[in-house]
Formats: structure tokens, C-alpha cells, sequence
């Protein structure tokens, strides 16, 4: 089932790439929603219990105990869905565990008048369905078979429709180099291309994955549109707009990559102080040698060795040798 089933679109005209609920996932999420509209119903019915018998035993009628039923009822399958789509960011509890979300058609948080009527549209004819049980669960099953967007009988007359919340991301690096244009991108003069324009780039390539068709092709041509108009020489063979976008990108960031490691080679140079030094490992003293029993320890240290000062002839008198 292709990812923009959904058909919402964002406020830049974008398709978005939602998956809408299936029946298996939205029957799950009422099995959990059932339990829990049971197990508040139990607590209901312990609450009222515990006023009754505080009241007087005269107050106490056929007449109150049916309107507390009946009141308790109506909050159990009507206020249950609608309080918890309309605080709880359209998500019930069964909603919540499973993963699902109920949106306006347009993509919007779902209103307190569209939780209303999904919510009575269901008790009446989807379920309990209080009007033709069965066959009133046969035609919900079968219209959210044949709708394209899965939508059931309460989704229709609202106006919304349940989405998954919880989509498979996959990161996707933008890359670094095209082999191909690899020759054409060393060749390039990127004075021109400013910082907004590579990034808008650079954030195009990080999230082309999630447009569709045919806004995907659409936002790579007029961005390439812009970067071709800034950069030369033009690419020498015919490839995808987003092939050229991520050569120019990756030429860009070896560039700068080569740019930072020459300054912090011209700092290294200048002021060493400033570049830290690699972690050196501690060196540790090698343990002394045994000495066998008996043998006298060398000195730990050595003493200096005493020079011998060179012997210095005096020099003979001048007045000697003419006295001679």
C-alpha cells in the first residue's frame, strides 16, 4: 500500500507520506478500547453503588437506578471516545497502545463536534450499533474495505479519518561524493553558492525520502534550477537533479573539510599550547630484579665517578732561562 494513500497534503503543497489505518489495526485498537469502556463501567457501577446505599433507602428507585444507567451508558460509549479525542490529540487508549491518530481530512486535530459525531454514528449503526446490529456491522466492515483512505460509516459523516503514528524512519545521510561526477566536481567554482541555498539543499537531501511523487521531482528541479545558476562549469553528462545536487554538496563539504584542517594545522604551528596533545598512555616502572639470597644489593643509586682534574705544567720564568 503506497505511503501517500492518506491524501494530506501540508501547507507547502507537499504530499504527505501517511499511512492511514487499516481494519486490522483499528479493530485491534477497539478490542482495548472495549476493555477499557468495561472496566470504566465497573467502576461506574461501584461509584453508584456506594451513593445509593449512603442515600435514603425511600430515595432509592426503579426510576434512578435506570437514569443512572442510562447515564452511565451514554459517558461509557459516547464521553469515553469523544473526552479522549478531543484532550488526548485524537487518540483513545486502544488508539494510543496500537499506534493510531484520528486527523481531520485535511490533516488537522480532529474538533469536539467531529468526536461527537463519529462517536454517535458508532454507537447507532458501528458498534454496539444499537440500530440492525448485524447488519449494521456487516456495512461498516464493508465500507472500510472498499474505502481508499479506510475510512468507516462514523469517519464519512465527520469528516476524519485515522492515521498511523508510528512510521518505519529511516535515517539517510546525505552523501559525501558522486564517483561518477567526481572529476566535474573538483572542477567547480562554488564562490557563488551561498549558505542558505546549500542548505535548503542539504535538507532536501536528508528528507527526499519522504516526499512523493510529483513533488519530489518537482523540489529537485527548482533547486538545481537556483544551484546551477550559481556554480560553473555546467555537469558534463546527463544525470537526476538530486545526483548533480549531492556532487555539489559533497564538493562543498571537502572543501571545507580541507579549509578546517589547514587552519588547525597553521595553529598548530603557531601556537602549539593551544593543540591538545594526544592521550599518552602511562608508562609504568619495570619491577627490580631478584637478587639471589646472599648477594649484596647494588647501590639503588650510583655515585658519580670522580674525575681526575688535568695535571697543569707551571710555566717556566722568563728570567730564569736568561738567568741561564
Amino acid at each position: 500500500m503506497p505511503w501517500s494513500d492518506a491524501g494530506l497534503v501540508s501547507g507547502e503543497a507537499v504530499a504527505l507520506e501517511v499511512r492511514v489505518a487499516r481494519l486490522g489495526s483499528r479493530v485491534l485498537a477497539l478490542l482495548l478500547d472495549v476493555l477499557t469502556q468495561l472496566v470504566a463501567a465497573l467502576l461506574l457501577a461501584v461509584l453508584f453503588a456506594l451513593l445509593f446505599t449512603a442515600l435514603p433507602f425511600e430515595l432509592v428507585d426503579a426510576a434512578l437506578n435506570s437514569a443512572t444507567g442510562t447515564l452511565g451508558l451514554a459517558f461509557v460509549l459516547v464521553g469515553y471516545p469523544v473526552l479522549m479525542e478531543r484532550f488526548n490529540n485524537g487518540q483513545t487508549v486502544g488508539k494510543l497502545a496500537v499506534g493510531l491518530r484520528v486527523v481531520s481530512a485535511d490533516g488537522g486535530p480532529v474538533g469536539l463536534r467531529q468526536s461527537l459525531t463519529r462517536a454517535l454514528v458508532g454507537v447507532a449503526v458501528e458498534w454496539p450499533g444499537l440500530i440492525l446490529p448485524l447488519v449494521s456491522w456487516v456495512a461498516g466492515v464493508t465500507v472500510m474495505l472498499t474505502d481508499r483512505r479506510g475510512r468507516r460509516l462514523g469517519d464519512l459523516v465527520a469528516g476524519t479519518l485515522v492515521v498511523h503514528t508510528r512510521t518505519a524512519s529511516v535515517w539517510r545521510p546525505v552523501p559525501t561524493a558522486v564517483p561518477a561526477l567526481v572529476n566535474w566536481a573538483y572542477t567547480l567554482d562554488l564562490s557563488r553558492l551561498d549558505d542558505n541555498l546549500a542548505l535548503a539543499a542539504r535538507q532536501y537531501l536528508a528528507r527526499v525520502h519522504r516526499f512523493a511523487e510529483p513533488a519530489r521531482s518537482r523540489l529537485a528541479r527548482g533547486l538545481w534550477a537556483e544551484v546551477a545558476a550559481v556554480i560553473t562549469p555546467p555537469p558534463p553528462l546527463a544525470a537526476p537533479e538530486t545526483v548533480y545536487l549531492a556532487a555539489v554538496l559533497g564538493e562543498r563539504h571537502r572543501r571545507a573539510v580541507q579549509r578546517l584542517q589547514q587552519r588547525r594545522a597553521v595553529t598548530a604551528a603557531l601556537w602549539p599550547e593551544l593543540v591538545a596533545a594526544p592521550p599518552t598512555a602511562a608508562i609504568r616502572p619495570a619491577a627490580p630484579e631478584s637478587t639471589p639470597p646472599g648477594a649484596s644489593n647494588p647501590p639503588a643509586v650510583r655515585p658519580p665517578a670522580q674525575s681526575t682534574a688535568p695535571t697543569v705544567r707551571p710555566a717556566t720564568v722568563a728570567g730564569e732561562h736568561h738567568g741561564a
